[in-house]
């Protein structure tokens, strides 16, 4: 199944920050461990600083993309943070693909 996960921030939920990192960390681990694996991970907003070098899930995420797991972050996002020419996993795309892939998906999870 073409299944798209989105980080739309560097939490998993609202409310307590340090918490929301432990958690998105959490949940990437478990994809990372699970047998089913979604096709693709679209990283924008704050969500993209997971691919930057002060990430601390880079290992996770390259074991993702080893996996065959298709990781893309807006690059809007990416010069708003900083990361243009540091990214350290994953490529960037524009809006136009985000929405394609989104379109095209059979399933989409928004964490």
């Amino acid at each position: 199944m073409n299944t798209v996960i989105i980080v739309n921030s560097e939490t998993f939920g609202k409310g307590d920050e340090t918490l929301g990192i432990s958690l998105i960390g959490a949940f990437l681990r478990k994809i990372w461990a699970n047998e089913e694996k979604p096709q693709t991970i679209i990283f924008y907003n704050s969500g993209v600083k997971h691919l930057g070098p002060q990430s601390t899930l880079l290992e996770v995420l390259h074991g993702l993309e080893e996996q065959g797991v298709e990781l893309v972050a807006c690059g809007t996002c990416i010069d708003h943070y900083g990361l243009k020419e540091v990214l350290q996993v994953g490529r960037r795309t524009d809006m136009a693909e985000i929405v394609h892939l989104m379109m095209t998906a059979e399933k989409t999870i928004t964490v």
